[in-house]
Formats: C-alpha cells, sequence, structure tokens
C-alpha cells in the first residue's frame, strides 16, 4: 500500500500494473524532454536578439515541427494501445470472484465453490488493533491464490459502486443490473487494499476492499477449513 509523503505510484503487485507504471515513466520522460527543449528555446528567445531581413518564411522548420509530434505520438500510443489489450484481455482463468456492491458494503462470492460467499463490512474504529489499517480493514478479507489468473465478475445491487485495487491496477464498474468482467494476477503474497472509487452515497468512503494473497496449498486448505 501506500505510504506517508509517497508522491510516487504504489508498487506494483500483478503484471499490469508493473507495465502501466513502466508506461507512466515512459510518457513522463518523454514530456520532460519537450518541457526542457521548450524551455531552452523560449530562454534563447528571450535572451537574444535574431533579425533577418532577407527570412520571409521557414519551411524547415515548419516540417520540423510537424513531423517531430507525430513521430513522439507514435512512441506514446504504441505502448498504450498493447496495454489496453493486455488489459481486456482474459487468459483462461483458474477461478471466478464475484463482487456484488451494496449501500455502503461488498459482497463476494467464490462462483467455482458451492455456497461460498460473505458480506465485507469496514471494521469500526472501536474494534480496530494496531495490526490493522485505518478505514481500510475489513472483517472479512477476499483470500485469493498469487501467481494464478483470476476473474473478477462486479456488479452492484442498489447504486453505482467501482471496485478499485490501486496496486493489481483494476478498477471496475459495478452497476446494477449490469456485469462487468476483468482479470488480474497477483505475484505476490500479501495484504492488498482498496476503496470504492464510485461517490455512492454518505459512506462512500467506508466500504474498503482488502486482498490476501497467499499461496495455492494455503488457498486449498482455507477452502477445506469453510467447506468443513
Amino acid at each position: 500500500m501506500t505510504t506517508w509523503l509517497n508522491m510516487s505510484l504504489q508498487d506494483g503487485a500483478s503484471p499490469i500494473m508493473e507495465q502501466l507504471i513502466f508506461f507512466h515513466d515512459h510518457t513522463l520522460m518523454i514530456m520532460l524532454m519537450i518541457i526542457t527543449t521548450v524551455m531552452y528555446m523560449m530562454t534563447t528567445l528571450l535572451w537574444n536578439k535574431h533579425t533577418s531581413r532577407f527570412m520571409l518564411e521557414g519551411q524547415l522548420i515548419e516540417t520540423t515541427w510537424t513531423i517531430a509530434p507525430a513521430i513522439i505520438l507514435v512512441f506514446i500510443a504504441m505502448p498504450s494501445l498493447r496495454l489496453l489489450y493486455l488489459m481486456d484481455e482474459i487468459h483462461n482463468p483458474t477461478m471466478t470472484l464475484k463482487a456484488v456492491g451494496h449501500q455502503w458494503y461488498w459482497s463476494y462470492e467464490y462462483s467455482d465453490f458451492t455456497k461460498l460467499e460473505f458480506d465485507s463490512y469496514m471494521i469500526p474504529q472501536e474494534e480496530n488493533q494496531m495490526s490493522t489499517f485505518r478505514l481500510l480493514d475489513t472483517d472479512n478479507r477476499i483470500v485469493l491464490p498469487m501467481n494464478s489468473p483470476i476473474r473478477l465478475v462486479v456488479t452492484a445491487a442498489d447504486v453505482l459502486h467501482s471496485w478499485t485495487i490501486p496496486s493489481l491496477g483494476v478498477k471496475t464498474d459495478a452497476t446494477p443490473g449490469r456485469l462487468n468482467q476483468t482479470s488480474f494476477s497477483i505475484n505476490h503474497p500479501g495484504i492488498l487494499y482498496g476503496q470504492c472509487s464510485e461517490i455512492c452515497g454518505a459512506n462512500h468512503s467506508f466500504m474498503p476492499i482488502t486482498i490476501e494473497s497467499v499461496s495455492a496449498n494455503h488457498f486449498i486448505n482455507w477452502i477445506s477449513s469453510l467447506s468443513e
């Protein structure tokens, strides 16, 4: 999760989020080069006087500042389109998780298992412990296996919600009467936090999302313990 005074993005917990961070840095470097060039030209114009009564037109510079931005846009568009297709693709998921947004909590259903569903509420402040995060921890965490393609199906029971985990690069709107789906894969164990990213009412900021990423063996043992 993010930390105090953190001005950059959260560390990526999925391959897609790592690619998004790389793309952000790639675009930022291009912007930095453009800003540096423009600032240098403006400074040069301010401190120097270039006058010539023979200069009527500048075909070379006009051609240059038309072609150069087109080339720069290609260098931005190609990785962007690649990422869009990767984020939209669902590669043979090993399991499906269904999330239903309510005012103001989330309900989850493991569709591949029989009657495995639960509600996830934010832990009240008076019940917080030293090991929990205020406004971010829930009473029932989502337990998911790492290094496994997971399909997420999102919907809502009342108003618009948005299921968001920043470190996974996942943000899917929960719309009443509609199923939206996305996919992700967690590449390391740990606890991931998120919140509803849609203004869904008075308690909008009090419906957090907590994912516990575990190994496949631990996940199987967790499923078995719930089935008993």
